[in-house]
């Protein structure tokens, strides 16, 4: 009831409010979750079914991008050079009825080794309110996956309810978190390991789940006002000593090129690249760089 009513009331809030009462919110959350963000020692349990990442690496490095408005559109080529001038590649979820998608730059994105997602079809919230609704947009969802060749799937805002995004013919979806008392629809899913969600009805798949184990750059910078990637860096270092997927979400939206500085509504690309530069490096050898798919892959080949 209170997503329901939150999500309601949200449009008629003013831009500037809505984050300013965000970010007290996050300051206070920040001192009262302690004990379980930004590293919940419970989610690093080893599930019974693991059976380690391919190659003998020792964690997952996953880079997803959200791209939330037509603004953050138009800085995916410079967050996608970014992330090969770094030698990573990513995944960009959009989504295709909030603004005008370029069927260009999905095109450029998949040649360059990227993969493309569905990231819900608007950013209103109210996905799973009424299983009439979601089973409406559930089917311009799957339109639009098989439209672009998509395999991957995320609800905005990390709304979720893994039974009904059953009815999504996608390999993964990652709505999800281990930990993350910042986000509206806060429970986590106490893991830093992907995991398989199993068919429960006829003509259904079954998808694996990817929680995503690091901050968002939008909690970090946006919120908690953070002036650089050293939690990034800590949460990092905790997920690679267990084994587990560092998974991460940050938006072109947020993120300041060509050398502009922090703002009200962004902060310097630099924080992301420094952070890509400290994984290349420290963590040499021991990485596996992999998109979303390339996980779900991995998991149901472990699993048969």
């Amino acid at each position: 009831m209170f997503l329901m009513a939150f999500y309601s009331i949200k449009p008629l809030i003013p831009r500037r409010l809505q984050l300013g009462i965000r970010r007290i919110r996050a300051l206070v959350k920040r001192r009262t979750q302690k004990a379980v963000w930004p590293i919940d020692e419970k989610a690093a349990a080893i599930p019974k079914y693991w059976n380690g990442w391919p190659e003998g690496k020792k964690f997952a490095f996953v880079l997803t991008h959200d791209v939330e408005s037509a603004y953050g559109h138009e800085k995916c080529r410079n967050l996608a050079r970014l992330d090969l001038e770094s030698g990573f590649r990513s995944c960009f979820n959009f989504i295709p009825e909030r603004y005008e998608f370029s069927p260009a730059l999905r095109e450029e994105l998949i040649e360059n080794g990227f993969e493309v997602g569905v990231h819900g079809l608007y950013h209103d919230g109210k996905y799973f309110f009424s299983r009439k609704d979601w089973e409406e947009r559930a089917r311009r969802i799957n339109q639009y996956l098989s439209a672009w060749g998509s395999v991957g799937y995320r609800t905005p805002s990390m709304l979720h309810n893994l039974e009904w995004i059953l009815d999504l013919d996608i390999e993964h979806d990652s709505s999800t978190f281990d930990t993350d008392p910042f986000e509206p629809q806060c429970d986590g899913v106490g893991t830093i390991f992907p995991f398989r969600v199993p068919p429960i009805g006829d003509g259904q798949r079954g998808y694996v789940e990817l929680p995503y184990t690091l901050p968002q750059d939008f909690t970090l910078f946006m919120m908690l006002g953070e002036a650089g990637p050293s939690l990034w860096k800590e949460k990092l270092s905790w997920i690679a000593e267990k084994g587990g997927m560092a998974l991460m979400i940050t938006h072109p939206d947020y993120m300041n090129f060509n050398g502009q500085c922090r703002t009200a509504y962004g902060y310097p690309s630099e924080y992301y690249r420094e952070f890509l530069d400290h994984v290349r490096t420290e963590y040499a050898g021991r990485y596996w760089n992999a998109l979303p798919r390339d996980v779900a892959r991995h998991i149901r080949a472990t699993l048969g």
